[in-house]
């Protein structure tokens, strides 16, 4: 069975200069290889988590008509709520089977003109919960990028620095039950990279999550209760020039049963000012050759690709 490295927190955040070493170097080889890593007790509040759960499972099965009073148009879908079949990944022919809600932050840096967030009325523990489960992953996911930095013998803020006052986003996604008359070739979330720089992903209620490997087939990805899966953007592998995979993944339907499914990923995105700049790239590299571009642009080209209408 394929299973992803597991590395402890602990070593970063409370160990030894060695052990915060070995930490570094154990995350930054598994995204090197597999574009993901996993997690375990990490500093993102475990009950919080459960609680954002179920404030998810309660949020989506609120009328319709109360949910779509929160869709953010001038967004793109970046804020807000997405209904059913409202994403589809770029070059698939079929939206994904999901509806989702969109976080984002709250007080972003100075002068950035980003969207505020469209918060439900009907609860107000969500937007207290969700809020500080978003301030648990950001702080999480710049440590995580202070370790990648440190591997890539970086700066160890070379890509923290960048997130402060950013667009990150919190997503809470809901894969009900796959339609009866949902097409034969429909999928919960087509095969896709992640545009941001990593995503710290809390488990979800069920499976489905897989990864493409370099060999080409698929793979289940598995995590414990309580771990973070990780994986790269494609803003990162572009500002290391391909020494960190943006891996192509996908969430597949139910093999047996027809659970609905619900979970949560933190997508770490820049500020839109941020130059992504890549690194030179290594000895005998044979990807692509990466300009200079802000975070801002890149992002609006790949939000424009996913809004594109297939060929």
């Amino acid at each position: 069975m394929f299973e992803l490295p597991v590395v402890d927190f602990r070593l970063y955040s409370s160990g030894a200069a060695s052990d915060r070493a070995s930490f570094c170097d154990a995350f930054g080889r598994s995204l090197r290889e597999h574009g993901f890593g996993v997690v375990a007790e990490h500093p993102v509040s475990r009950p919080r988590i459960e609680r954002a759960f179920a404030l998810c499972e309660a949020f989506f099965l609120r009328p319709d008509a109360e949910k779509r009073a929160l869709i953010v148009p001038e967004s793109r879908g970046n804020r807000g709520y997405v209904p059913f079949g409202g994403e589809r990944a770029v070059g698939a022919k079929l939206a994904d089977l999901k509806e989702f809600f969109h976080i984002g932050q709250e007080r972003p840096a100075a002068g950035l003109a980003l969207h505020g967030n469209a918060w439900p009325t009907h609860d107000l523990a969500f937007r207290e919960e969700l809020s500080a489960l978003y301030a648990d992953f950001e702080r999480t996911a710049k440590s995580l990028l202070e370790a990648i930095a440190t591997h890539l013998d970086l700066s160890p803020q070379h890509f923290s620095s960048m997130v402060d006052g950013g667009d990150s986003i919190l997503r809470l996604i809901h894969y009900p039950p796959v339609p009866d008359d949902a097409p034969s070739d429909a999928i919960r979330a087509a095969a896709h990279e992640d545009i941001n720089l990593i995503t710290l992903l809390a488990e979800g209620t069920s499976g489905g999550l897989e990864l493409l490997g370099r060999d080409g087939d698929w793979y289940a990805v598995h995590s414990l209760r309580g771990h973070l899966v990780i994986n790269a953007g494609d803003m990162l592998q572009r500002a290391t020039h391909g020494r960190i995979r943006s891996t192509t993944h996908r969430v597949v339907n139910p093999v047996t049963g027809n659970a609905r499914r619900i979970s949560i990923p933190f997508f770490t995105h820049p500020r839109p000012d941020v130059l992504l700049d890549p690194m030179p790239p290594e000895a005998g590299y044979a990807g692509p050759t990466h300009s200079a571009i802000t975070a801002g642009a890149y992002l609006a080209e790949r939000l424009a690709a996913i809004a594109a209408k297939p060929a």
